[in-house]
């Protein structure tokens, strides 16, 4: 009995590091989309060339 115990357990444990790491990944993935946005605006608004030359 205690050993089913412990593999429910683990599988719990399991669940929420799988959870967590999905979140942490889609949380990468909106920040690189945010970033890439970020670059384009800068690009569009002709901010890289001043930014260049400081």
């Amino acid at each position: 009995m205690q050993l089913g115990l412990d593999v429910d357990v683990q599988k719990l444990e399991t669940d929420k590091w799988r959870k967590g790491k999905n979140k942490a990944e889609e949380d990468l993935d909106s920040l690189k989309m945010d970033y890439k946005k970020l670059c384009r605006s800068i690009r569009t608004a002709g901010l890289g060339k001043m930014l260049e030359q400081w």
